[in-house]
Order: structure tokens, then sequence, then C-alpha cells
């Protein structure tokens, strides 16, 4: 398999409000490429060799940092995990001086989650290098919708034409967010599900339904993405699990109102028997999370190699 041709005019990889179709397509495209390369056990050392990469991680994380360090290591690059319960802000220094001490040490990116919306923006304002935007608040989480958009065309061969009905806690999701953005912009039809108190005011594109039911939300859809509820991001407990899994759980039978052909993702952690029932969180052949998880690799290596790669 041939490496892809790229034109991939792009500092940062903050939004998927910054990319165009082309952006989108490039990125899917390389990590196709490498999901393959992967795949048949490639010898990739040499696309970012000497490469070092910071990852500030200001909230937990288990998928997305591990994600990113076997990316970049897969790709030859060194990565140092920040660790910043133990760093000097918890000495008083300042959130700016740290980011510009870090950048005086010429890293060749900065990987971060943060809980303030919009910090990757500002950390790529002071730095030097490329800032990948590993989440931000409830604001967005770009490769998480770039690897859920990969995993999709993987199985369909494409994006438009899609019904993607996206089921939960919509309002605090920087998941949701994303994939709504990534989606309408690539043709394909968007739905979101919850309840009242979990359904945003504001959305980012005018052609995307909203539903309070459930069956209606999924009937005939060809993708279901389920969220589970964000309470870290809640001021209070505004859903009990037991009560949720009834309105909005997702289980096989559910699954039977959507497409018999229909796939489930999610970007995890999920939450059995309150978001997705264990018959069909066991069930690998509808539940395509452990392919998101594989194919989130070979998605940030693609961005690791167009943001870094070229420098």
């Amino acid at each position: 398999m041939t490496k892809p041709s790229s034109n991939f005019d792009h500092d940062h990889l903050i939004s998927i409000a910054d990319l165009s179709i082309n952006d989108i397509t490039t990125i899917l495209d390389l990590a196709a490429y490498y999901a393959a390369k992967l795949e048949a056990k490639a010898d990739l050392s040499n696309v970012l060799k000497n490469k070092v990469f910071l990852t500030l991680f200001f909230e937990d994380s288990t998928r997305t940092l591990t994600s990113f360090e076997m990316a970049a290591k897969r790709l030859g690059g060194q990565v140092i995990n920040l660790n910043l319960k133990t760093s000097s802000l918890n000495k008083g220094e300042t959130f700016h001086d740290t980011i510009t001490t870090l950048n005086a040490m010429h890293p060749d990116g900065m990987i971060v989650r943060h809980s303030e919306f919009g910090a990757p923006k500002v950390i790529s304002t002071m730095s030097d290098c490329p800032v990948i935007n590993a989440g931000d608040s409830w604001n967005e989480h770009p490769t998480q919708a770039l690897l859920d958009a990969l995993a999709m065309r993987n199985h369909f061969g494409k994006l438009e034409g899609l019904t993607v009905a996206i089921i939960g806690d919509i309002a605090h999701s920087r998941v949701a967010s994303s994939n709504m953005k990534l989606l309408t912009k690539m043709g394909a039809s968007v739905r979101i599900i919850a309840p009242p108190i979990l359904m945003p005011e504001k959305l980012p594109s005018e052609n995307i339904e909203k539903f309070t039911d459930l069956k209606s939300g999924i009937k005939g859809a060809d993708v279901i993405i389920t969220i589970r509820p964000q309470k870290e991001r809640m001021q209070s407990a505004l859903i009990e699990d037991n009560t949720y899994f009834d309105d909005y759980g997702l289980s096989k039978e559910k699954l039977g109102w959507a497409k018999e052909s229909a796939i489930v993702l999610d970007p995890g952690p999920f939450l059995r028997n309150v978001q997705i029932s264990d018959d069909l969180a066991d069930d690998t052949k509808q539940f395509h999370y452990l392919k998101q998880v594989s194919g989130g690799v070979a998605t940030r290596m693609a961005v690791l190699d167009l943001l870094a790669g070229k420098k």
C-alpha cells in the first residue's frame, strides 16, 4: 500500500471546525494507510525519529493518553508524560509561565487535555510547536471524532449519506460536539437523543435533528454512538442510572429499532447497564468499540505525522 500524498496546511489540531472536507479526508486516508501498516507489522520508526512530544493532561485519561503515546512511539518518536500533579503549578507557578517554560525546551509537539474550554487554543498561541487538542471541557475532542469517522468509513466505505444517532449526555460531551461538526460537514445525517436536561440549547449545525425518545431517534439509523453521562462536568447528579438505562440505555433488543446492519460506537469509558447492556457490550460484531481503539492509534499516527513529520 502506497502512502497517500497529503496537503495539510495546518500548524495545530484544535477543532474540527478548522478542518475542511479535504483536510478530514487527508487524515482518514493516512490513518487507513497506517492501520494497514500496523496490521502488517511494518517498521515505521523513521517517520518521527528524534522527535520528542510532551503530553500535558490536566484531566485523567486512559485511552487517549495511551493511544497518543503508542502512536508517537510506533513512528519512532519519544514521549514525555508530564505529571502535572507534581509540577511547579503546585508551587504557585502560573499556567502561562509553565507553558512558556516548556516551549523553551523546544518540544516537537504538545498534546493537551484540559478542563477549561479553549485551553489548547490558548496554548497554541504560546507555542512554537504543533499543539493537538486531546479534549477541552465539553468543547471539542477532534481526534476522537476522526477515529470514529474512520471506524464508520472502514465499515460502510463512506460517511456521506449515513444516518448517525448520538445518544446520551450531549450537553456536556466534547465527543458529541466534535462528531456533530465532522459528520454534518462530511454529508452524514445526524440525530441527537437525550433527556431534555442533557440536551444542548445550541447546536453546531442547523440540520441536526433532536429527539427525546430513543425508539424514534434510532429508527433507521446506520450508526449509533453512545455517550455516557458526564457526571464530572455536571454541577449535580442530574440523572439516576437505573432510570437512564430504562429510557436511554441501548440493548440488543432496542438496537432492533435501528437498521439491521447498524453498528454501535462508544468513545469510552462505557458504563455497562447504564448506557449499554452487557449482551451488546460483549457483541463485537455490532459493538465496534475495540475497532475504534485500534483505529485510534492509526488516526493519531496520521495526525502526528501531518503536523510534526515535515517540520
